[in-house]
């Protein structure tokens, strides 16, 4: 077997988590081979050589961009030096498609051969980026069944190998199991804030989820609330913020799984959280907060009935969703109340939520994807 380099490029934390998840069946499969890329913590655990922290580019939104972009680009220019100075035999793309793709332009004239794992998300908007992605890379892998039909039609070679989360998730951690891990005892009444993986996000939503909190905790007095802090956050800015509220919180760094297994309902920021929150099998709030320009940008392009992927993937709007100006402590806590008040709904909405998991795939999405990536550098002339 031939000794050969990959590149893999993550832009923010579930991007990490992917990739780490890759990198670890990549080494598993092929153990010789070297493994460089853009990560964070997670892939740096599973033996990448990272040339750029991805914490320092985890941003979403226009605005957002913008405001970091000295940071971006200094991240952009060092992985372009990298793949001129000593190319990969095939670079591995995550996810973040607006840096990534600028990114496979670059590999492209290179003649460097991509893989882009985690698509776009070209059925929600810019569906025009299909076009580019067919110029420039080589094989797609998806994780959702409907996407594979979108690019082949653009005749991408496009292979579905299901969502990571079924194995990051599974098996799912017991409740007595989570609270002797957390070092907690059983309480009435437990609810997850879960404000994102980047640090803008978290600014904007968590502030907003605490004000809620507040409000449940007059009627609640025994109420708890646990908040899994992403590895992208710092943890110091939300124990200060959390400490001002006053109110019985505890963060802990990472466990969501555990925090989930806890909880009786969450407050998940809009993303892949939502879909975790749903193979747990908890009830949620989805909240959903931009910049006013890229909010406004976005609804120009965006066409959607709903915002949350686990709604996306459900095909049906099953958690409430709170967009913009409506994420407010008061609608957060209204729409927690109508939760928490009556378990029959709750648990209609756990057990709606679950159909999810039927349109994900099978467990194995992170070897299958690794199976490809070894496939495709396996057949390409050193």
């Amino acid at each position: 077997m031939d000794r050969r380099k990959v590149m893999i490029v993550a832009g923010e934390a579930s991007g990490d988590l992917h990739g780490s998840c890759l990198a670890r069946e990549l080494n598993g499969l092929r153990p010789d081979w070297e493994i460089v890329g853009a990560g964070g913590e997670k892939m740096r655990a599973a033996g990448v050589r990272t040339l750029v922290n991805s914490d320092e580019i985890a941003v979403v939104g226009i605005v957002e961009v913008l405001a970091h972009f000295p940071a971006i680009r200094r991240a952009f220019n060092t992985l372009v030096d990298a793949l001129r100075a000593s190319p990969p035999d095939i670079l591995v793309l995550i996810d973040y498609p607006d840096f990534n793709l600028r990114l496979a332009k670059k590999a492209h004239q290179l003649g460097i051969p991509i893989i882009y794992y985690i698509s776009p998300q070209v059925w929600a908007w810019r569906a025009g980026r299909v076009k580019t992605i067919a110029r420039l890379v080589r094989r797609i892998l998806v994780l959702f069944p409907f996407e594979e039909d979108i690019y082949r039609k653009a005749g991408v070679d496009c292979r579905f190998v299901g969502h990571p989360l079924l194995d990051e998730v599974l098996p799912p951690v017991e409740k007595d199991e989570a609270l002797t891990t957390l070092g907690l005892a059983d309480t009435p009444m437990t609810v997850a804030l879960l404000p994102g993986s980047r640090k803008r996000e978290v600014e904007t939503l968590f502030p907003a989820m605490l004000g809620a909190a507040k409000i449940l905790a007059r009627n609640r007095p025994d109420i708890r609330f646990l908040v899994p802090v992403a590895s992208t956050i710092d943890m110091a800015y939300l124990e200060s913020v959390a400490a001002d509220s006053g109110l019985p919180i505890m963060l802990v760094r990472e466990q969501v799984n555990e925090v989930l297994a806890v909880a009786d309902a969450a407050v998940v920021a809009s993303g892949t959280a939502t879909l975790q929150t749903a193979l747990m099998g908890r009830a949620m709030v989805i909240v959903y907060a931009v910049a006013p320009l890229t909010y406004f940008l976005g609804k120009l392009l965006i066409k959607l009935d709903c915002i949350g992927l686990a709604n996306l993937v459900a095909g049906r709007k099953i958690a409430p969703e709170l967009i913009q100006d409506e994420v407010t402590p008061e609608r957060i806590a209204e729409e927690m109340d109508a939760i928490l008040s009556d378990p029959v709904k709750r648990a209609e909405m756990e057990r709606e939520l679950a159909s999810c998991r039927e349109k994900l795939g099978g467990r194995g999405a992170a070897r299958r994807a690794a199976e490809n990536v070894v496939e495709f550098a396996e057949g390409i002339p050193k």
